[in-house]
């Protein structure tokens, strides 16, 4: 491992550590079944999970098994699942999924991820519409509890201006190159205690700079207060 990674682990090690102080420990949240997890991920895509999960429990309210979703018109899916947004896109993309589970593997689960290696995991989950890298790492994470990082919204755009990655890392790259800094067992850590600190202090328009207990390890952060720049109080 070259100097710069091993810096870098260093600083992850850190920040998990003084954001552990912050905002308390990380605990594992319920572990539901994988194909469950999945659906559910789908749904969080491009909304807030205040969106999300009513509209994943109302979808179970008026389908009480996967079966029944797979059969139904796919417009009473998209009637469930409105709140999440997107309907008329997800209701296909679900229903597609949960045909192609049945026709490949005769039941409609996806338990056998628990002992699939992670790298062709990822690449069975990254084959169904609409999962990408995040939707596959989340499943892994919180259905599989494989260490696989997400890196959504807010571990992007902290780990860019910390400086765990470049400024221009697309989101794509971003998923590599922090799966190769976050050690195994610091990955569900990171991820949630990047959230609560991007929707707290480190927010996408005005972070709270003076306020932050990672300004010392953060590049942007310096910069902002040497160049006196705006958003360096809490709203």
């Amino acid at each position: 491992m070259s100097n710069a990674a091993q810096t870098a682990r260093a600083a992850v090690t850190a920040i998990c550590r003084r954001l552990r102080r912050a905002y308390g420990p990380v605990d594992w949240p319920e572990q539901w079944p994988v194909l469950d997890e999945l659906i559910a991920t789908i749904l969080s895509q491009n909304t807030s999970d205040s969106n999300s999960g009513p509209a994943f429990a109302e979808l179970r309210r008026r389908f009480p098994d996967w079966e029944q979703v797979r059969q139904a018109p796919v417009g009473r899916i998209a009637a469930a699942i409105r709140q999440a947004g997107l309907a008329n896109r997800k209701a296909p993309r679900i229903q597609e999924i949960l045909q192609r589970i049945h026709e490949e593997r005769g039941d409609l689960s996806l338990e056998f991820l628990h002992d699939v290696p992670v790298g062709e995991a990822e690449q069975y989950l990254a084959s169904f519409p609409g999962v990408g890298p995040k939707t596959a790492a989340c499943v892994l994470l919180f259905a599989c509890r494989k260490p696989v990082l997400p890196v959504d919204t807010h571990v992007h755009r902290l780990a860019q201006r910390i400086g765990l990655i470049g400024s221009r890392t697309d989101a794509a790259q971003a998923q590599r190159e922090l799966a190769r800094l976050v050690p195994p067992g610091h990955v569900l850590e990171f991820h949630i205690q990047l959230i609560r600190h991007g929707r707290t202090v480190c927010t996408a328009r005005k972070p709270a700079c003076r306020d932050c207990p990672l300004l010392d390890l953060c590049r942007e952060g310096r910069q902002r207060l040497r160049a006196g720049l705006p958003g360096q109080d809490a709203d």
